[in-house]
């Protein structure tokens, strides 16, 4: 433990706090029905969630050239915003969510988000839920490389004053599995999401865990004293 007694709890957005699957495949059927072009599988779509928007677009249409994939990030970007803007839309957390945060943030542990997400996207999921004030730091893919390389990670650690061994990452896909071994951090894989477990395994995972009840009792057995 670190001489400040801080442990940070680093949660993924899309797959482990929210469920948005189902807006981000109609999002990108959207788009690619836009472009003329035949939409990829639901199951491919989901294996790319996590990466930046550029990134998860580009591997599906790997054909494509760079002119292209910009085209599908731009009216990706109009797509979802428009979404967004029914009055309808609704991201549903995962059950155990608000019940674990408060667990944890009672028990000392501050919180924070490193998502793949642009920060007016994770704000909207914030604002929707009322959840914007738990967290501490946020990083988004606004903010440099994107997973899984360290760098939302090593600096929302840096920015709060944590050490690597006192901080964990929670997320659903290899690439968060990746960019918390590279930054030297805890590892917890969550079940639930868009990776499957034997991913989440090969990754790296240091933990693996079903439900929130079950994350919960994991980290609460790091709590600071």
């Amino acid at each position: 433990m670190t001489a400040s007694g801080l442990k940070l709890a680093v949660f993924d957005c899309d797959g482990t706090l929210v469920d948005s699957q189902h807006h981000i495949v109609a999002a990108v059927v959207e788009t690619w029905r836009r472009h003329d072009l035949p939409p990829p599988a639901a199951a491919l779509v989901r294996t790319g969630i996590g990466l930046p928007l550029h990134q998860t677009l580009s591997r599906l249409a790997p054909d494509g050239d760079a002119a292209l994939h910009d085209s599908l990030t731009d009216t990706y970007k109009a797509v979802y915003t428009a979404m967004r803007q029914n009055p309808d839309h609704w991201e549903p957390l995962y059950p155990g969510v608000v019940e674990t945060l408060d667990r944890l943030s009672a028990a000392g542990w501050l919180l924070g988000i490193a998502t793949g997400k642009a920060k007016r996207g994770l704000l909207a999921v914030l604002d929707m839920h009322e959840m914007k004030d738990r967290f501490v730091v946020l990083r988004t893919a606004d903010d440099g490389p994107g997973k899984p390389h360290p760098f939302m990670l090593t600096s929302a650690m840096a920015e709060i004053g944590v050490e690597p061994a006192d901080t964990v990452m929670i997320g659903d896909t290899s690439f968060d599995i990746e960019m918390a071994r590279a930054a030297g951090t805890l590892a917890v894989g969550v079940s639930w999401g868009y990776h499957p477990i034997e991913m989440l395994q090969a990754a790296g995972a240091h933990h693996l865990v079903h439900d929130y009840s079950t994350l919960a009792a994991t980290l609460l057995t790091r709590t600071p004293s």
